[in-house]
Formats: C-alpha cells, sequence, structure tokens
C-alpha cells in the first residue's frame, strides 16, 4: 500500500489549501480514509474522515471550514482547507483504515509521508 500526500505550502492566515492523496495498492472505494495532521511537540490528532460509503467526519476545530472528498475512480482523497489559521500548522499525513472508527490514529495500518501546512499569522 502506497499513500502519497501532496498540496501543502505557506500560506497565509485567511487562505486556503487543497491537499490530496493518491492511494495504490488497495482496494481504495472499500476503505475509509482519513486526514490527520501533527504539530512540533504535539501528537498525531484526528482531522476529518470520509468513509467508503460516504459518511463524514471532522474534528471540531476544522468544522465548516474544512472539507473531505474523495474520487474512487481517481484512488485519491481531497481535503479542501478554508479559513487557514496559524494552529493550523502541521505536518499533514493521509491515512487508510478498514475500521468503521474513523478518528482513532491506532486503527489506521496505511499512512503516508506527510505534507507540510504552514500559515503564517
Amino acid at each position: 500500500v502506497q499513500l502519497v500526500e501532496s498540496g501543502g505550502g505557506l500560506v497565509q492566515t485567511g487562505g486556503l489549501l487543497r491537499l490530496s492523496c493518491a492511494a495504490s495498492g488497495l482496494t481504495f472505494s472499500m476503505y475509509t480514509m482519513g486526514w490527520f495532521r501533527q504539530a512540533p511537540g504535539k501528537e498525531r490528532e484526528f482531522v476529518a474522515a470520509m468513509a467508503w460509503s460516504g459518511s463524514t467526519y471532522y474534528a471540531d476545530s476544522v468544522k465548516g471550514r474544512f472539507t473531505i472528498s474523495r474520487d474512487n475512480a481517481k484512488n485519491t482523497v481531497y481535503l479542501q482547507m478554508n479559513s487557514l489559521k496559524p494552529e493550523d500548522t502541521a505536518l499533514y499525513y493521509c491515512a487508510a483504515t478498514s475500521s468503521r472508527v474513523p478518528a482513532l490514529v491506532s486503527l489506521y495500518p496505511y499512512w503516508g509521508q506527510g505534507t507540510q501546512v504552514t500559515v503564517s499569522s
């Protein structure tokens, strides 16, 4: 299984970015795809997930600002991030799981290498 993130970068407060994660080596449409982030000195935290059914889940800190979507034909999951804040600065990871509990880091066996998002104030 390979997950490759892209789309990170440096943006000003209030700006937007769209992250992408291309997956291979798994039956993509059958997996829950999640986005997590980790800031320096902090634990990795759940951001958003989208189940194979289309159900979506968000951390309270990003609700209303971030949107997760997926294109099963392209084996790709996206994270549209709007109204970015300095506290969104982190390394963002894409992950895949067959679990029905989408927010637990420990239940995701497959991870990408991460893409850096930096929001300047």
